[in-house]
């Protein structure tokens, strides 16, 4: 009986050394999302009126790719492209709203791959692909803030009431006015209750967290002091001669980054990603957490029709969300891991959203995903850069009235990137090293570049369309 006991106790041992081991070794993983943040919104890339200092320092520590892109101009396809690794025009030109991600094979999802690896897995924010129980079906084991909504009603609780006219289309979020009382604010209560959820966590094993911001997503609100303080900076700022738009597609392009409450609402997102990553520190997890940090496309800066607030100006950068000009599809992209990844490099590699979950499969269980996207891994390691990678973009979605822009397909190949507009069949080439803000149309100087690269993107999208029946 002695024997059976010994054996019985030293097989619980082992199995909870081997725990603590794994939890040890993996490192923990913290992907931070923001929603419409444009590349040129924060101040290390060049904002005069985003103050993002804490976003800055990460930045600093981290490989930082300058360019980087979104695989999609707008919300729900470029998120499907990040969970999945795939191009949306994959599962068959996912929406722009309404689109449920689902029948994703069990080797090709990553969340299912971590908890796998004995990793928590939750979510924190704007899902927007599916209800909750899409999320579980993914393969989330918690979440919170997350469902179909792909915005706020308000970012000042209430959160789930309408408080202006006519008729409210919002979905609600779940769970976000439970656990919130007046004057609270969405932004604080979503890195709150991600803090909280770290505090609780069995630490034996590693996280693997998504917080998903709903910032800075329409409508734009902030706190009336940052606001007003905000403010009397703008007023303060000399912008030249830059004309406050100019005309794009149907609409407009904002050309200056002068919006308020847009600016404080950038400030309020950074402070609260200060917060987060301050907490871990404190709860000595930083060292061994892979960072990510990026936006799921540019900033809103454009309208069509309908004439609207814009929140910012993507300028230097040609256009914003809806738009395959850099302006709408060009992200920040940072990853730190402390003492692991080569700090305060920048990587001139074309990558894109849909990189990042095959990198962290390579790096956290040397996985080879069969996905259209690419492990980075080499280039967070080194100095390497990836020469003349090729990567392809499809928008088969006009918004005249919203965002201005019309049905296009585009494609870049090392320096040079290809746009067409397949209903006009007008075609744009650029030199992005020559002209990042793609005004020189190159497109008839030279024919025999023009021709190749759209034959290569008419192929990918017939590669695509086959691959889909």
């Amino acid at each position: 009986m002695r024997k059976h006991y010994a054996i019985y106790y030293l097989t619980v041992f082992f199995c909870f050394l081997s725990i603590f081991s794994f939890g040890q070794l993996q490192p923990n993983i913290l992907i931070i999302h923001v929603d419409d943040l444009g590349y040129h919104d924060l101040s290390i890339h060049g904002s005069k009126t985003c103050q993002t200092p804490h976003i800055d320092t990460l930045a600093s520590q981290s490989v930082s790719f300058t360019k980087a892109y979104a695989n999609y101009p707008r919300c729900v396809p470029s998120r499907f492209s990040m969970m999945t690794g795939n191009y949306p025009i994959q599962n068959g030109n996912v929406p722009d709203d309404g689109f449920e991600i689902k029948n994703i094979a069990a080797n090709k999802n990553f969340i299912k791959s971590f908890n796998k690896m004995g990793y928590h897995t939750a979510y924190f924010g704007k899902w927007h692909l599916g209800d909750e129980q899409s999320l579980r079906d993914f393969g989330f084991q918690f979440s919170f803030g997350a469902g179909k909504a792909g915005s706020p009603i308000s970012f000042i609780y209430p959160f789930n009431v309408f408080k202006g006219k006519g008729k409210n289309k919002k979905k609600p979020i779940p769970d976000v006015d439970e656990v919130s009382t007046e004057g609270d604010y969405l932004t604080d209560v979503m890195t709150n209750q991600a803090i909280n959820y770290l505090k609780e966590y069995d630490s034996l094993k590693p996280f693997m967290l998504m917080l998903s911001y709903y910032a800075v997503h329409q409508p734009i609100e902030a706190k009336p002091n940052d606001i007003e303080r905000n403010l009397k900076e703008i007023e303060a700022t000399d912008f030249g001669n830059q004309p406050e738009y100019i005309e794009e597609g149907t609409g407009r392009t904002k050309m200056r980054q002068d919006n308020p409450a847009y600016a404080a609402m950038v400030e309020n997102l950074d402070y609260n990603i200060g917060k987060l990553l301050a907490h871990l520190e404190s709860s000595g997890v930083l060292e061994n957490t892979i960072i990510v940090f990026s936006s799921d496309h540019g900033g809103l800066s454009n309208d069509g029709y309908n004439k609207r607030q814009l929140a910012t100006s993507n300028f230097p950068l040609r256009a914003g969300k809806g738009w395959l000009y850099d302006g709408g599809i060009k992200v920040p992209l940072f990853i730190k891991w402390q003492n692991k990844f080569k700090p305060r490099i920048e990587n001139a590699s074309i990558v894109t959203l849909m990189d990042i979950f095959p990198t962290l499969l390579d790096v956290t269980a040397n996985i080879d995903s069969d996905v259209d996207g690419k492990s980075m891994l080499p280039l967070l390691y080194s100095k390497k850069k990836w020469q003349n990678r090729t990567v392809y973009w499809h928008s088969e979605k006009a918004r005249p009235k919203s965002t201005g822009d019309t049905k296009s397909s585009a494609i870049r190949k090392g320096k040079y990137k290809l746009i067409h507009w397949f209903e006009s069949n007008k075609i744009e080439l650029y030199n992005l090293e020559k002209d990042p803000y793609e005004r020189h149309n190159l497109s008839n100087e030279k024919p025999k570049l023009r021709s190749a690269l759209l034959n290569d993107l008419n192929n990918w999208k017939s590669e695509m369309e086959q691959d889909k029946s």
